[in-house]
């Protein structure tokens, strides 16, 4: 049995503690809070130990655990005690001891998996880590602990020989087949180190952590406690944190911030000494403005070994996004190869848990969280160097130090065959302006950085760097409502330090955020919800996220199945919780939920048997319907589907038409013609009691007697009655489509102008009765009639230049004539009357015209001088005329004015004479003109 008072580590920096050394017997190891010396005894049976001032402390049994659970520190501290113990069976020493320590003790550890212990040697050393103030410690191998040993007088134990199966204590491990040489060491339970003095004598040396002193990290978050190697002591690390935003904003891992607006693949993270294989964070932005001012983070990607996860926004400016792990898409929480995607409250989550690397994102803003001791000094990318210290944060690919991080930002282009104008090496193009043209009014939005409502976080977080961002977001894209993205990462980092925030319901709606119908939104929820089929993984964690949760009273079912449920049971593919033992039916399956197993057990579902009906009719074929009862067993029933029927409708005539009938149990139809009881009259049907047009000689329409042996209406007719009267020169006459014939002209109708009418029959030429020399006419053209009105112009007749009682009237008995006078009329203007008529328009009345006609001096006589005819002619022509107007009525009703020749006076002209040989011909000729142009001018026809 061993016993031993328990010595337990307090908490990183509480009250120090006061451990006592140890004595060990050969069957009992006790400690006690004492300064007198401590004897132990050799004896073959069991002892005790006991003090001069005894004080009762109590004991424990300390076995050995299973090494499945415990793992191997603990069962290496079992095997080392045991092995002291054994070897002490006839050990006896008495060593004053002082047990009075300052300091604290180490922290509760409870170690798992496979760890060598730590080696150590027994000279003290100074160590420096980061984030801690040099101490007194033993050297470890990585050279990064704080444990120190303080002043402590350790228990002496005096051994005869040990005898022991391991290696020398100066590998970390226990004594065990060989002999222990003096300075050698090994480590006991509870941060206990054996030392082998000399004389067979060993000291056991508790470990005492002293606090190291809380140092400040440069990216104003709190530092963290990290465990040492030796699992006893503690020390403050910086975590390496970095975080962008908006269009978008950087905080480097130290701290710094910077704005940059490429539209590029960058590296936000890589190992400048590659110690983990393709391990790498990266940012896909574009140009999210119609001005290319201003980016938008498109995807976020994370590379570890043979995996590659990318998270794509699916809508800008949204919290809408999408997994995929090497081009394919997966479902969350995804878990394979080291590395696992999980969703923690609006964001996504990659986690690395061999390297402790953590990297969310939701679309609008990414975070990613690596521990120090694992990539302290060893980062490049636009997230700068993790090592506290903001100087060497803009550095490029080759080592250097860029004069500002936005120029160092575009030399970490990566390769994208998406983006050909991006190209690693590529001198980067200068960064656009980010200023706008006039002072800008920050929006109220950002207000709330510095007011009441993230108060509580500003002393833990500034939020000075959140809040340029927030200005910044509001005047270059004031419509797409980017400050909410400022808002929400500063909310993020608090919550990340322990404060968490209800900012959302301050921002008037602005930056609400909806979750589904059967989850609510909580500012401040769990990182990791609790399911039914898993717990948190820390049940102490005090940090919070936000984003949709179940309902207060309801837990999640699992991770992957977004499923509240009051009570933890079953949740199938139908998405519907059920409780342990309920039993029911889906997708034809019947279910019951049982504890254990898969939850879920199904098997087919089982139907009763039907009387199923022959469908063997024409048109009848067998169809399922949907049982209302059980829609897993349908109903066998038989249909008509009239399109399986071959027989075919009969053409019925005119007049009749088809009726269609289905008998009883039948399918197909039966046809028959069957009267309309309509009039059938040209291939066309008539309606009782309607009209009917057969011809225009007899008014007919439909009757609704039926003829027996047709079938059909009669039709009823009455004959048309006919009107005998025609106009004067016209007569009735038949026509071939007319009922009563039509009354067709057959004699002209002449309107006189003294108001009576001539009827006169084609070829009949009649005077006026008032006027002689105005004629009628009537003509036949082309079965047309034609009548017409004719005038006749008279010549000059001068009465006085006839003979006495000669004067007649010429044969038209209008115009007069006489014998003339034998002496001759000098040449002289002659008057007359007469309507002029010029294109088809007629004077009005008769216009006076002048004329000359008279005789002139015309001879022919033989001269004997010239032996021939010598002859002179002289014609009668006008000297002298004027031009006269006189206004013309048309046909049209129109009138218009028109100019003649007036002769004023006329004389005898000499003119050529022609010679004898047609001198008779040409008279004869002029004669007979003569002749023809009076006759023309006495029966001249004018048309009216």
């Amino acid at each position: 049995t061993v016993s031993s008072t328990p010595v337990t580590p307090t908490a990183p920096g509480s009250p120090s503690s006061t451990t006592s050394g140890t004595t060990v017997s050969s069957s009992t190891i006790s400690s006690t809070t004492s300064t007198t010396p401590v004897t132990v005894t050799p004896s073959s049976s069991p002892t005790t130990v006991s003090t001069s001032t005894p004080t009762p402390t109590p004991t424990t049994s300390l076995t050995p655990p299973t090494p499945t659970t415990e793992g191997n520190v603990w069962s290496r501290c079992y095997i080392c005690t045991t092995t002291v113990i054994e070897s002490f069976s006839t050990a006896s020493v008495s060593t004053p001891i002082n047990t009075q320590t300052a300091g604290t003790s180490s922290p509760s550890l409870t170690p798992s998996g496979s760890m060598s212990p730590p080696s150590f040697s027994t000279v003290p050393s100074t160590v420096t880590t980061s984030g801690t103030t040099p101490t007194k410690s033993f050297t470890t191998t990585s050279g990064t602990t704080s444990s120190s040993f303080s002043t402590v007088t350790a228990t002496t134990i005096t051994m005869p020989g040990i005898v022991s199966s391991g290696s020398t204590g100066t590998s970390g491990t226990t004594p065990a087949s060989s002999t222990v040489t003096p300075g050698e060491s090994w480590w006991l339970c509870n941060c206990t180190k054996a030392i082998c003095v000399e004389n067979n004598t060993v000291v056991l040396v508790p470990v005492i952590c002293e606090p190291p002193p809380k140092p400040t990290c440069s990216n104003g978050l709190a530092p963290v406690q990290v465990i040492d190697d030796d699992l006893c002591c503690w020390h403050w690390e910086c975590d390496c944190y970095c975080t962008g935003w908006g269009d978008p904003h950087y905080l480097t891992f130290d701290g710094l911030y910077y704005s940059y607006q490429g539209n590029c693949t960058y590296i936000l993270v890589e190992e400048i000494e590659k110690r983990v294989d393709n391990f790498g964070v990266y940012i896909d932005n574009y140009h999210c403005d119609m001005r290319d001012v201003v980016s938008c983070p498109r995807a976020l990607i994370v590379r570890h070994e043979t995996q590659e996860v990318r998270i794509v926004t699916m809508k800008p400016n949204t919290l809408e996004v999408e997994v995929t792990v090497n081009k394919q898409a997966v479902a969350l929480p995804y878990k394979k190869f080291g590395l696992s995607v999980y969703q923690s409250g609006i964001n996504r989550v990659v986690e690395i848990p061999e390297l402790k690397v953590n990297v969310t994102f939701n679309g609008l803003s990414f975070s990613i969280r690596m521990p120090y001791s694992l990539f302290g000094n060893n980062t490049q990318g636009q997230c700068g160097t993790c090592n506290n210290n903001t100087a060497d944060d803009c550095r490029l690919p080759n080592g250097n130090i860029a004069e500002s991080c936005e120029t160092m930002a575009d030399h970490w282009q990566v390769v994208d065959p998406s983006k050909p104008q991006c190209s690693p090496g590529l001198i980067p193009t200068k960064a656009p302006s980010t200023t706008t043209g006039q002072p800008c009014k920050e929006s109220s939005l950002c207000e709330l950085l510095w007011g009441s409502v993230f108060e509580k976080c500003h002393d833990v977080v500034k939020p000075d760097r959140y809040y340029a961002a927030c200005v910044f977001d509001s005047c270059m894209l004031p419509d797409l409502d980017l400050e909410c993205s400022s808002l929400q990462i500063y909310a993020s980092v608090c919550a990340d330090q322990n404060v968490c925030i209800d900012w959302r319901s301050h921002t008037n709606g602005v930056c609400s955020y909806e979750c589904p119908k059967h989850k609510e939104y909580r500012a401040c929820g769990p990182i990791q919800e609790a399911t039914c089929k898993s717990s948190p993984q820390n049940g102490t964690s005090v940090k919070q996220v936000e984003g949709c949760f179940c309902p207060n009273g309801t837990m999640l079912f699992d991770s992957g199945v977004d499923v509240c449920v009051n009570t933890c049971g079953c949740v199938g593919l139908d998405m519907i919780p059920r409780e342990f033992g309920e039993k029911f039916t889906t997708d034809c399956q019947d279910c019951i939920c049982l504890e254990g197993g898969n939850g879920i057990v199904c098997e087919p579902h089982k139907c009763t048997e039907q009387n199923k009906r022959s469908c063997t009719g024409k048109g009848f074929y067998e169809v399922s319907e949907v049982n209302s009862e059980d829609p897993c067993c349908p109903i066998f029933t038989c249909k008509c589907n009239t399109s399986l029927c071959t027989t075919e409708p009969p053409k019925c005539t005119l007049g009749f038409e088809v009726y269609t009938y289905i008998p009883s149990d039948e399918c197909c139809p039966l046809y028959q013609c069957v009267p309309k009881n309509v009039c059938v009259h040209q291939n066309a049907e008539f309606l009782p009691n309607s009209s009917v047009f057969v011809d225009k000689c007899h008014d007919c329409f439909c009757t609704n007697e039926v003829n027996i042996s047709t079938q059909l209406n009669v039709i009823s007719c009455e004959h048309i009655p006919c009107n005998t009267y025609c106009e004067p020169g016209y007569e009735r006459q038949h026509v071939e489509g007319e009922c009563c014939g039509k009354c067709v002209q057959t004699k002209c109708i002449i309107h006189t102008s003294h108001g009576s009418s001539l009827i006169l029959n084609p070829g009949e030429f009649v005077n006026d009765p008032y006027n002689n020399c105005t004629i009628y006419s009537c003509t036949s053209l082309k079965n047309q009639l034609i009548s017409s009105t004719s005038e006749i112009t008279c010549p000059a007749f001068n009465e006085e230049s006839c003979k006495p009682g000669t004067v007649t009237f010429l044969p038209n008995g209008c115009c007069k004539t006489c014998a003339l006078l034998d002496s001759p009329t000098p040449c002289s203007v002659r008057e007359r009357k007469d309507f002029i008529v010029y294109k088809n328009c007629r004077s009005l009345e008769r216009v006076v015209l002048t004329e000359c006609e008279g005789t002139c001096g015309t001879f022919s006589l033989y001269s004997v001088e010239a032996s021939s005819m010598e002859h002179s002619c002289s014609c009668c022509k006008e000297v002298k005329t004027s031009m006269k107007e006189v206004e013309l009525k048309c046909p049209s009703g129109n009138s218009i004015k028109h100019e003649y020749v007036y002769v004023e006076s006329c004389g005898c002209q000499d003119t050529q004479c022609i010679t004898s040989e047609s001198s008779e011909s040409q008279s004869t000729e002029e004669n007979d003109e003569s002749t023809q142009n009076h006759r023309k001018r006495a029966i001249g026809l004018t048309s009216k």
